[in-house]
């Protein structure tokens, strides 16, 4: 609420308190007891009255002539209080005046003092943040030249682990040779056993015995098959053991290529400074990503990386082992039971007389059993020609699913449904593939039985003759020790 007033010289408006001065009572008192007066313009005549405490002569109307005799009212009623007049004339003391400067320069002081201690107190952290900042610059290069340090002895590591593994591959690799042309040389005797077999099954009557000579030349033709046996497991162990060592040497080589990719990486970000070129802003970069690494699993991973190959190579030792034991054993028991089976050969003439009517009956069941077996293997890989297609199925729907947008990405009910179906159906696939192997492999075996029945029916009608000219003359030469052990 605005107070209006009058006097017989001016009429004056202000407001109703001030902030520093206090209020006259007997003024106010006065003012609250008349009615408003009309305000007017301030002009040049009244150059005493501020414009701090007066409204502007800009939103006062131009004096009417209405206006006029309300003024010359007004200054009349107020003729007759001249106690208006003197409270109008003296409204403030003059220790209010100087409390009021006293007042200012406290305020002025406190400011000034607050300023200054702002300003102070934003230089010295200026200058902390500054210092702060370099020490954790300082710090990080240590950090990441620590680091550094650590891939090179990571890095010598692998290297050396990746040479003993070259180094045993290519020793594994030697063995499997020597195996594979020892396999081979045992093809020549067992060709031999067999072929002596079908001569002697030429002989006619009393003739068809079942001797000495029989018995050694079939056991003669198991040693070798067994012999034979022995080294492809082993050749299987040493191919599977080469797979397993180039598989750990890849995995050595693929963890030396990201430390040599990551030595690289932080080579440059170590010499990186304030005033290199390529240096930018990479919004929201220091989040926290949950899939990296830790320092722990980062140097286990490496750990186990290498104690894995270091495995290896002792299988691959041992292997290689067993080899060098199994090609001595394989090679004496064949030339032992060669020549207890020559020594034999000049006693023993005779054969089976219904090993005939036997070997063909277990043809029969053979080539039975071969054509149940092609009907299994037919009917496995149409029930894995089946299993294609729900697989492509339950895949394309992962891969579809896998295309959702931000944490629509979620791995609901169906999503783990979809994984629980596609690896049932892959398992499935992989136990129906096994059992389509293990048919090909009995398929193959079937095979090779009837071959041998085949062949044995064919040389049942062996004479003394071909005991003493064929045969032994067939088994004048055997491979010797070196190439059975497989250096030749």
């Amino acid at each position: 609420m605005e107070l209006i007033a009058s006097t017989q010289m001016a009429t004056y408006t202000r407001p109703k308190s001030s902030h520093f001065l206090p209020a006259i009572s007997t003024t106010a008192s006065s003012y609250r007891s008349h009615q408003p007066a009309l305000t007017l313009n301030q002009n040049s005549n009244m150059p005493w009255r501020t414009n701090s405490y007066f409204r502007s002569g800009s939103a006062i109307p131009t004096v009417s002539a209405l206006q006029r005799e309300n003024l010359d009212f007004v200054r009349a009623k107020t003729m007759f209080y001249p106690s208006n007049r003197t409270a109008l004339s003296a409204r403030y003391m003059p220790e209010d005046w100087f409390k009021s400067n006293h007042s200012n320069y406290r305020e002025s002081e406190s400011s000034r003092n607050s300023a200054e201690r702002l300003r102070r107190d934003t230089i010295r952290m200026i200058q902390d943040k500054d210092q702060m900042t370099r020490r954790t610059q300082d710090t990080t290069s240590k950090n990441i030249g620590e680091r550094l340090n650590d891939i090179s002895f990571w890095r010598s590591e692998l290297n050396h682990e990746i040479d003993n593994m070259v180094t045993e591959i290519s020793a594994l690799t030697d063995v499997k040779r020597r195996l594979e042309r020892a396999l081979a040389e045992t093809e020549g005797p067992l060709q031999v056993s067999q072929e002596c077999l079908f001569h002697r099954e030429k002989r006619m009557s009393i003739d068809l015995v079942h001797d000495d000579v029989e018995k050694d030349l079939i056991k003669e033709v198991e040693v070798i098959k067994s012999c034979q046996e022995r080294m492809r497991r082993h050749l299987d162990r040493a191919i599977a053991q080469l797979a397993s060592n180039r598989a750990a040497q890849h995995e050595l080589e693929r963890d030396l290529s990201d430390k040599v990719t990551a030595q690289r990486i932080d080579d440059r970000c170590h010499h990186l400074r304030n005033t290199s070129d390529g240096i930018s802003y990479y919004r929201g970069i220091d989040r926290m990503d949950p899939s990296i690494s830790l320092p722990d699993s980062w140097s286990k991973f490496t750990d186990d990386n290498i104690l894995h190959s270091q495995s290896e190579r002792a299988a691959s030792h041992k292997l290689r082992d067993e080899i060098e034991i199994l090609l001595s054993a394989t090679s004496n028991e064949m030339w032992n039971q060669f020549n207890s089976l020559n020594v034999s050969f000049t006693n023993r003439i005779s054969e089976m007389a219904d090993a005939k009517n036997n070997l063909q009956a277990h043809l029969a069941k053979t080539l039975q059993e071969i054509y149940q077996t092609e009907m299994l293997i037919e009917a496995l890989r149409k029930a894995i020609r089946d299993k294609e297609n729900p697989l492509k199925v339950a895949q394309t729907r992962l891969e579809e699913r896998s295309r959702r947008p931000n944490v629509e990405l979620c791995r609901d009910n169906p999503h783990h449904r979809l994984v629980t179906e596609v690896r049932e159906i892959e398992d499935t696939i992989h136990k129906l593939r096994e059992r389509l192997m293990e048919a090909e492999n009995t398929l193959q075996t079937l095979v090779k039985t009837k071959v041998a029945l085949e062949h044995d029916l064919s040389i049942k009608a062996n004479s003394l003759f071909l005991d003493q000219e064929k045969c032994m003359g067939m088994r004048k030469s055997f491979p010797s020790t070196p190439r059975l052990v497989g250096y030749t």
